[in-house]
C-alpha cells in the first residue's frame, strides 16, 4: 500500500457532462428497430420509451428515425413500455445488430465498443445491456478480477468526496509538486498520426479534466498552446520537431525509449501522412517516410541515461521528467535505473500498447504484457526501498474503467490512455491507421478534409463524457472496499484473482453477470 496522504478537503471539480451525439445519421448500436408503413404516427412509441429511443417533435407530423443505439432490446420486453409490443398498428419490429459479428476483434469487442460510443455520448455508464470491462481475449486483464467486497454495505461516501488523484512528483526536489485531478492521463499520439482536430481536442480536454495529453515524437503545434501546463512534451529517437522552446512550454517532458507495440524498432512513419504541415512541423521533406531510430545512440548507460535528464532540467527549471520504456524481462532494472537518473515518473509500457500504425510483425506477442510488468516493477522498486520516490505509470491494453483500477491494484500509481480516447471520437477499430486517407472516421489522417470532419468542441467533450462516466465506476468500485482514495487501492494484489489460478468451481463465481438496466 501507498503512504500518501491524501487531503480531504481538496475535492476533484467535476467538469460538465454534456450529451454529444454521434455525427453520424446512421448510428451503430446492439440492436435494430425499424418502423414500418403502417406506422401512422399516433406518437404512442415516443410517450412510452424512458430512454429516447423515438424522437419526436412538437408540430413535426411524420415520425423520425428510430434512435436504435439507445434501445434495450429483447430485455425491455418485460416493462410494460416495451414499444414493440404495446403498438397498435404492430408496425415496429426489433433485431439484434448483424454488425455486431464482423465490428471489432478480441481485445475490444463490438459491445465495448458500442458501450465506450454511449458513454461517450451520455457521461453515464450504458442503460443498454453491454459488456463493457472484459473483452474476448482469453488472457490480459480479462482473466484478472476483483474479489468480492467482505460485506455488502457501501459506507455514505459520495462521488465527490471520493479523492481520484494521483501524484507525480514524490522525489521532494523542489521542483513543482503536480497532481493530476484522475488516475489517467493521454498518450503520445503525433503530429501526423492523427489530425490536428484530435490532438486539441484532447489537450483541451485534458485541461478541463485537470490532467495531461502528450505530444508523441512529431513536434508542438502551435495549436496547443493556449492548453501548455496540461500538454507533456516528448522526446524520441528522432528528435522531430523538439527545440528549447517546446521544452520550456511543457510541464513534464517525456523521453521515449521504447514501446511495447515495438520495443527495438523506433518509431515509423509512412509518407502517405506526411503532409506539407506534417513535413514542416518536423523539419523534413514531404513524402517521405520517417524514421526514428532505436536506441537513442547517446545512452548507453544509466550515466548516460541521467545527463539526458539533467539537460532537459537545466533547459526548464520547473519541469519534471517521465521515462517511457517498453517491458524486457529486466524492466525493473530499467525502471531502478531511471530513479537513480532522476526521473519523477517512470512509464511502463506493456505488449499490447502501441498505434495501430506499428508493423504487423511488431504488433505482437514482443514486450512483456503490462500485467506481469507492473507488480514485478512495484515489488522491485518496493525492495529497493524507493517506491514512494517515484510515480509508476503503465499503459498498453488498458481499454476501460476496470482496466485502470486493476492495474493501480497490480501496482501502478496511474496509466496512460491511448485507443480509448479515439473510440471515445467514433474510432470502429479497422486498422488502418497508418494510411493518410484510410481511416474511415477521420481521427488517424492528415488529410485536411477528413480531419476536419472531427470538430474541436464536439471531441474535447466526448473525452470528458468518457472519463466521467469511469470515473462514476471507480467511485463505485473504491466505496465497495470502503476506500476513499484511489491511492489506498495501489498494490492491493489482495483483492484481485487470475481466473488461471481457480478450479472450475471457483471460477463459475468470477463469470460476468448481466449488465442491470438502469431506466431513468
Amino acid at each position: 500500500m501507498t503512504n500518501d496522504k491524501w487531503d480531504p478537503n481538496k475535492k476533484f471539480q467535476l467538469p460538465e457532462i454534456v450529451e454529444t451525439p454521434s455525427r453520424f445519421r446512421n448510428t451503430i448500436g446492439k440492436y435494430i428497430i425499424r418502423r414500418n408503413a403502417r406506422c401512422v404516427s399516433c406518437g404512442l412509441c415516443a410517450e412510452l420509451c424512458p430512454c429516447g429511443v423515438h424522437p419526436r417533435y412538437e408540430n413535426y407530423v411524420l415520425p423520425l428515425r428510430p434512435l436504435a443505439h439507445k434501445c434495450m432490446g429483447f430485455e425491455c420486453k418485460e416493462n410494460d413500455f416495451f414499444c414493440v409490443d404495446r403498438c397498435p398498428e404492430k408496425a415496429l419490429t426489433l433485431k439484434v445488430n448483424p454488425i455486431l459479428e464482423t465490428l471489432g476483434d478480441y481485445r475490444w469487442p463490438s459491445e465495448m465498443l458500442i458501450a465506450h460510443w454511449e458513454m461517450a455520448e451520455t457521461g453515464n455508464l450504458p442503460k443498454v445491456g453491454l459488456e463493457h470491462s472484459l473483452g474476448c481475449s482469453g488472457g490480459g486483464f480479462d482473466k484478472i478480477r476483483f474479489r468480492p467486497a467482505e460485506s455488502d454495505k457501501y459506507p455514505d461516501i459520495s462521488d465527490e468526496d471520493i479523492d481520484t488523484s494521483v501524484r507525480l512528483n514524490k522525489r521532494g526536489d523542489g521542483r513543482p509538486e503536480k497532481t493530476i485531478s484522475i488516475p489517467c492521463y493521454g498518450g503520445g499520439m503525433s503530429y501526423g498520426s492523427t489530425a490536428l482536430s484530435v490532438m486539441v481536442s484532447r489537450a483541451r480536454a485534458a485541461a478541463r479534466l485537470d490532467t495531461l495529453t502528450c505530444t508523441g515524437e512529431g513536434g508542438y503545434p502551435l495549436d496547443l498552446l493556449p492548453f501548455k501546463e496540461h500538454v507533456i512534451t516528448q522526446l524520441a529517437t528522432g528528435l522531430f520537431g523538439v527545440r528549447e522552446e517546446t521544452i520550456q512550454f511543457a510541464p513534464v517532458v517525456e523521453f521515449k525509449y521504447a514501446q511495447g507495440a515495438k520495443p527495438g524498432l523506433g518509431g515509423h512513419l509512412l509518407g502517405d501522412k506526411v503532409t506539407a504541415n506534417v513535413a514542416a512541423m518536423r523539419e523534413t521533406v514531404k513524402g517521405n517516410a520517417l524514421f526514428s531510430p532505436f536506441p537513442f545512440h547517446s545512452v548507453y548507460s544509466v550515466e548516460d541515461h541521467k545527463k539526458h535528464v539533467d539537460w532537459v532540467k537545466e533547459i526548464n527549471p520547473e519541469v519534471l521528467v517521465s521515462v517511457k520504456v517498453s517491458t524486457p524481462t529486466d524492466v525493473d532494472m530499467v525502471a531502478v535505473g531511471s530513479y537513480h537518473a532522476g526521473a519523477h515518473i517512470i512509464h511502463i509500457d506493456g505488449s499490447y500498447g502501441g498505434t495501430g500504425a506499428a508493423p504487423d510483425i511488431a504488433k505482437k506477442n514482443i514486450a512483456m504484457p503490462i500485467e506481469y510488468a507492473i507488480p514485478k516493477v512495484h515489488k522491485f522498486l518496493t525492495d529497493e526501498g524507493v517506491r514512494d520516490e517515484i510515480c509508476l505509470i503503465a499503459s498498453g491494453g488498458i481499454r476501460n474503467a476496470t482496466d485502470v483500477v486493476k492495474a493501480i491494484a497490480l501496482g501502478a500509481d496511474g496509466v496512460v490512455i491511448g485507443t480509448a480516447e479515439l473510440v471515445a471520437l467514433e474510432c470502429v477499430r479497422c486498422g488502418n491507421c497508418e494510411s493518410g486517407r484510410g481511416c474511415a472516421r477521420g481521427i488517424a489522417s492528415t488529410d485536411p478534409e477528413l480531419g476536419e470532419m472531427i470538430t474541436r468542441d464536439w471531441s474535447e467533450q466526448r473525452i470528458i463524457n468518457m472519463y466521467m462516466a469511469w470515473r462514476k465506476q471507480w467511485c463505485e468500485i473504491l466505496r465497495t472496499y470502503g476506500m476513499r482514495s484511489i491511492r489506498e487501492l495501489r498494490g492491493r494484489t489482495d483483492l484481485l484473482v487470475h481466473l488461471d489460478y481457480l478450479d472450475e468451481s471457483e471460477r463459475i463465481k468470477y463469470k460476468p453477470a448481466p449488465m442491470k438496466q438502469m431506466i431513468i
